[in-house]
C-alpha cells in the first residue's frame, strides 16, 4: 500500500473508532450499534480495490478488537471486517466513482447483515451466545437501518477524500509541473537573450548604414 493510502486509512479508522465509542456506542440505541467502521472500510474498499480493502479491513477491525471496552476475544471483528472489506473491493467501480447511489446503499445492506451473521457465527464458534439472547433478528434489522441512515454521511465523504490521496495533485505539481516551468523559463530566457543579441546586431548594422550613407551624401554636396 501506499504511503498516502496508509496515512489516510489510519487517520480515518481512528476518527471512526473515537466517535463509534465515544458517541454511538452511548446512544442506547434499541438493537444494534450504528457501525461507522464499517462504513469507513466499506468506502475505501471501494476506492483502492479488494487487497487494500482486506487489509484496510483487518487493522480496523483488531484496533477495534483492543480498544476498550473490548468484551469479546481479540481478532474476531477483524476477520469480520477483513472478509467485509475483501469482498467490498471487489465491487469497486470504475475510477473509484459510484455512478449512482444504489450500488452503495445495497452494499451497506448487505454489509450490515453480513457483518452481524458472521459476527454471530464467530461467536458460536468461540462459545459466545450473546446474540441469542439479545435477538438476532432484531440485530439485523437495526444494523442495516441504522447503517443505511449514516451511510450518505460517511461514504461520500470518505470517497472523495480516498481519491483525492491517491490522485495526489501536489505530487504531480512538483513532478510534472516543476519540471516544466523550468524548462519554459530556460526556454523563454534563452529565446529573450537571443532576440535581443539579434535586435542589438539589427541596430548596430542600420547605424552604419546610416552613417555610410550620409558620407556619401556629404561627399557628392562637397563635390
Amino acid at each position: 500500500m501506499r504511503f498516502n493510502r496508509v496515512l489516510l486509512s489510519t487517520t480515518l479508522i481512528v476518527v471512526a473508532l473515537v466517535v463509534q465509542v465515544t458517541i454511538l456506542a452511548r446512544l442506547q440505541l434499541p438493537g444494534a450499534v450504528p457501525d461507522l467502521m464499517l462504513l469507513v472500510v466499506l468506502a475505501l474498499a471501494f476506492v483502492y480495490g479488494h487487497v487494500s480493502g482486506a487489509l484496510i479491513g483487518f487493522g480496523a477491525g483488531l484496533l477495534a478488537d483492543l480498544a476498550p471496552p473490548a468484551d469479546h476475544a481479540a481478532g474476531r471483528y477483524a476477520l469480520v471486517l477483513c472478509v467485509i472489506g475483501y469482498l467490498a473491493g471487489l465491487a469497486k467501480p470504475e475510477k473509484g466513482q459510484m455512478r449512482t447511489a444504489l450500488g452503495p446503499m445495497t452494499a451497506v445492506v448487505a454489509a450490515a447483515l453480513g457483518s452481524t451473521l458472521l459476527y454471530a457465527a464467530v461467536g458460536a464458534l468461540v462459545g459466545d451466545t450473546a446474540a441469542r439472547h439479545v435477538g438476532l433478528g432484531g440485530l439485523l434489522f437495526t444494523a442495516a437501518v441504522y447503517d443505511l441512515l449514516l451511510a450518505p454521511f460517511t461514504i461520500p465523504l470518505v470517497m472523495a477524500l480516498a481519491r483525492k490521496a491517491e490522485n495526489d495533485p501536489l505530487a504531480e505539481t512538483q513532478s510534472g509541473g516543476g519540471g516544466g516551468d523550468v524548462a519554459a523559463g530556460w526556454l523563454a530566457s534563452g529565446t529573450g537573450l537571443s532576440i535581443g543579441g539579434q535586435r542589438g546586431g539589427l541596430r548596430l548594422r542600420a547605424a552604419r548604414n546610416r552613417a555610410a550613407r550620409a558620407g556619401r551624401i556629404k561627399g557628392v554636396k562637397r563635390l
